[in-house]
C-alpha cells in the first residue's frame, strides 16, 4: 500500500481508492482472529468499477469491496540509483514521485525498444544489498532479488538461498547504454548494449540498507543507465490468488460504506442495469468477509435494483449466502463461477497454501449446484507437465462433474510480468527438473503459452470434457461483452447467461482508468 499523501488535508491521486486523503481513512484494526492481519477500513467514494471498452473482459462493471495491498517489496535498489525520465534527464530514485515520466522498455517485432512510460506506485524497503560494479565504472546497489536484463535474458544479482535460479555472473553483459550514455538514446531506438558492461564484480555490502522499489507501466525502467526490472511486490499472493486464507497479504483494505454507495449509484437514472462481476479483482469471499459481511448487501441492492451478477470465487464462505443468492435469482440472472485449478492436494497445498481445499471448494459447488446454480468451474491453470497429463485432466474432469458443475472452462497457464519471476523461482525449489521445460515454453518475455502448446492442450482437454458431459470450453472462446444467450429454465429460480466473470482466473492485476471510479478497473489475470 502507499502511503505517500496520507497527511490530514493532503490528497495523493495515485492512491488506493477510499486513502485519497486522511479524511476517508475510518481506523486500522488488528484482532486475534486474524492473526498477522490488518484491516485498513475506509470510506469509499464509488463502488461500480468501470472496464475499459478495448478489455477482453465480457463484463463492463466490476465491484470490489475489498482490495489486497502490501509493504513486502522484493525488488529494490538504493535511493541514489539514477532513473532516465522521458525529459532526457537522469534523477534519483528518491526524488522521483508516482506519476513521473521516464523511460523503460517495450517488445515491439522482434526487438525491444526504448519507450515512455510512468511511476504508478513507490514503496521503501530496508533489506541486504549488493554493489554490482560494471567494466564501464557503473556502479549499482540493489538487492540480491533484483533483476536486471542481460545478454543471456533477465537475471537476479544473487542466487537464491534455497534452490537455483538464473543471477548474474562475471561472464554476463548488462543490457543498456551505462550511467554516461544518456545522451546516445533516442525513444523508439532498439536496446543493446553501447557501452562496455560486463559484470565485474558482485560485492554484498554489510547491514541492512535503506532501498526504493517502484512500478511502472512496462514492467521495468533504466537505472544507472541499464534496463532493471520492476518491482513484483504483491506478486507472491496475487498470482497464488490467496485471498482466502491466512498467507495473504496482511494489509487489507475494506470498503465499509460500499453497499450504501452501490445503492445510491444503482438509483442513478444513467444505470443501464449491464451485469456486474465480482471476484474479477479480488475475491469478495476473501477471510475478510467473514468479518465485515459485505457482500449480503451487494448482493440485495443489485438484485433489486434489477442489475444480473456474476461471482467467481474461490472462497468457501459463499454457501453462507446461497438462501441469498437464491432469492436474488428469483428477480435476476445470477452466474456462480468456482476457481478449482489443483486436484493433487500436494500441489495445491504448495500453489495455494492459504485457500480452501480443493475437496471444500468442491463441496461448495456441490451445494451450489443442490441449490438450482448451474456452476461453471475454472479449471485454470492447467500446468504443463504437472497436470496437464491424461489422467490429471480426466481426475479433474469427473470430480468436477461429479460436484453437480454443468461447465468447465480451460485454460494454460499464463505468467504475466511481476508474476513470472516469483514463478520461476518457486519452480527452482520445487520442481528444479522442469525449470527448462518451462523456459523453453516461455521464453524471455512471453507470458502466454504457445500457440502449439494451447493447440495441443485443446485437442486433450475437449474430447474429455465431452466424455465427461460437460459444457466446456476454452479461456479464450468466452463471449463479447454484451452477449446474452440464454438457456431459458423455465419456472428455474435460476435464469443462465452466457459466463460474464469469464476472467483468466485465478488472480488479477489491474490498471488505473477513467470511469465513475478512479479504482482500478478490472483485467484479470491467470498467473
Amino acid at each position: 500500500m502507499r502511503w505517500q499523501g496520507q497527511k490530514v488535508g493532503e490528497t495523493d491521486a495515485a492512491a488506493l481508492p477510499g486513502l485519497e486523503d486522511r479524511s476517508s481513512m475510518l481506523r486500522s484494526v488488528t484482532t486475534p482472529e486474524f492473526a498477522g492481519m490488518t484491516f485498513h477500513e475506509v470510506l469509499s467514494k464509488s463502488a461500480l468499477n468501470h472496464v475499459p471498452g478495448a478489455s477482453r473482459m465480457p463484463f463492463a462493471w466490476t465491484i470490489n469491496p475489498y482490495r489486497g495491498c502490501s509493504h513486502a517489496c522484493v525488488y529494490c535498489v538504493s535511493p541514489d540509483t539514477l532513473i532516465l525520465c522521458a525529459d532526457g534527464r537522469q534523477r534519483p530514485l528518491r526524488d522521483l514521485e508516482i506519476g513521473t515520466a521516464i523511460i523503460g522498455t517495450e517488445r515491439q517485432g522482434e526487438y525491444r525498444r526504448y519507450v515512455r512510460t510512468t511511476i504508478q506506485a513507490k514503496w521503501t524497503t530496508r533489506k541486504r544489498a549488493y554493489r554490482v560494479t560494471l567494466a564501464d565504472g557503473t556502479e549499482i546497489v540493489a538487492s540480491g532479488d533484483h533483476r536486471f536484463l542481460t545478454d543471456r535474458g533477465w537475471k537476479h544479482v544473487t542466487d537464491a538461498e534455497s534452490g537455483q535460479r538464473p543471477h548474474l555472473t562475471t561472464s554476463n553483459r548488462l543490457m543498456g547504454f551505462g550511467v554516461d550514455g544518456a545522451e546516445l538514446l533516442l525513444e523508439g531506438t532498439a536496446v543493446k548494449s553501447v557501452a562496455d558492461l560486463r559484470v565485474m564484480s558482485i560485492e554484498p555490502l554489510p547491514g541492512e540498507h535503506d532501498l526504493l522499489d517502484i512500478t511502472t507501466g512496462t514492467g521495468d525502467f533504466i537505472a544507472n543507465g541499464v534496463v532493471s526490472h520492476n518491482c513484483f511486490a504483491r506478486g507472491t499472493h496475487e498470482y497464488l490468488d490467496l485471498d482466502g486464507g491466512a498467507d495473504f497479504d496482511s494489509q487489507i483494505v475494506v470498503k465499509t460504506n460500499i453497499v450504501e454507495v452501490l445503492r445510491r449509484e444503482l438509483r442513478k437514472g444513467s444505470w443501464q442495469h449491464e451485469t456486474v462481476a465480482l471476484g474479477t479483482n479480488t475475491d469478495p469471499y476473501q477471510r475478510a468477509e467473514g468479518r465485515y459481511k459485505l457482500m449480503p448487501g451487494i448482493i440485495e441492492a443489485l438484485a433489486e435494483s434489477g442489475t444480473p451478477i456474476s461471482i467467481l470465487t474461490k472462497g468457501t464462505l459463499i454457501r453462507r449466502d446461497i438462501p441469498l443468492l437464491v432469492k436474488a435469482a428469483q428477480r435476476v440472472p445470477v452466474d456462480v463461477q468456482m476457481s478449482i485449478a489443483m486436484y493433487d492436494d500436494e500441489l495445491q497445498k504448495a500453489i495455494e497454501p492459504g485457500a480452501p481445499t480443493t475437496q471444500a471448494r468442491l463441496d461448495t459447488v456441490k451445494a451450489l449446484s443442490d441449490a438450482g446454480f448451474p456452476v461453471t468451474v475454472f479449471l485454470m491453470p492447467i500446468m504443463p507437465h504437472m497436470t496437464d497429463s491424461v489422467d490429471a485432466i480426466d481426475t479433474a474432469l469427473r470430480r468436477i462433474k461429479d460436484a453437480g458443475a454443468r461447465r468447465v472452462i480451460y485454460g494454460a497457464l499464463h505468467l504475466r510480468p511481476g508474476v513470472k519471476p516469483w514463478f520461476m523461482q518457486w519452480l527452482g525449489e520445487a520442481r528444479p527438473d522442469l525449470v527448462s521445460s518451462y523456459l523453453g515454453l516461455y521464453p524471455g518475455v512471453s507470458a502466454e503459452a504457445p500457440k502449439g502448446y494451447r493447440q495441443w492442450l485443446a485437442k486433450r482437454a475437449r474430447p474429455l470434457i465431452r466424455m465427461h458431459g460437460l459444457d466446456g470450453r476454452d479461456e479464450n472462446d468466452y463471449p463479447q461483452r454484451g452477449s446474452r444467450s440464454g438457456e431459458g429454465h423455465v419456472g428455474s429460480i435460476w435464469r443462465q447467461n452466457e459466463p460474464r466473470g469469464g476472467a483468466r482466473a485465478t488472480t488479477s492485476v489491474t490498471f488505473r482508468t477513467t470511469g465513475p471510479s478512479r479504482e482500478a478497473a478490472a483485467q484479470p489475470m491467470l498467473f
